[in-house]
């Protein structure tokens, strides 16, 4: 189970683990989007910099319109396990984003009220 946390407008955070092409981690807060059917999105800069592999071009629907992104073949850590995901790359993405591939192996428990936010 990984414990997640509120931001400031009720967003839904989680800390994973991103591993560069050189095998070293580093841990980032990364925000569940709901809107976001793939498993993990972010910055091509921030791809760039782990050194991961690119797979090709990819046109993806988003509340903007069509839009076309990046495919790299990326690793990561969630709640201690590693594991070998597409990653959406795009100047355009300011944060880091897990989606909904996420929901189909985890069981996600939101208690705003009460604080709690985990992803078992």
């Amino acid at each position: 189970m990984i414990e997640g946390y509120f931001g400031t407008k009720g967003e839904l955070y989680f800390e994973i683990e991103l591993i560069a092409a050189d095998g070293s981690a580093i841990a980032v807060n990364a925000l569940l989007d709901t809107g976001f059917t793939d498993w993990l999105a972010m910055n091509t800069q921030d791809i760039d910099s782990l050194g991961w592999s690119y797979i090709r071009s990819r046109e993806m629907y988003t509340a903007g319109g069509d839009a076309e992104f990046n495919l790299y073949a990326g690793t990561m850590i969630l709640d201690g396990q590693e594991f070998a995901v597409p990653v959406l790359g795009g100047e355009e993405i300011t944060e880091f984003l897990i989606g909904l591939q996420w929901l189909e192996t985890r069981r996600l428990v939101v208690d705003r009220k009460a604080g709690l936010l985990t992803l078992d």
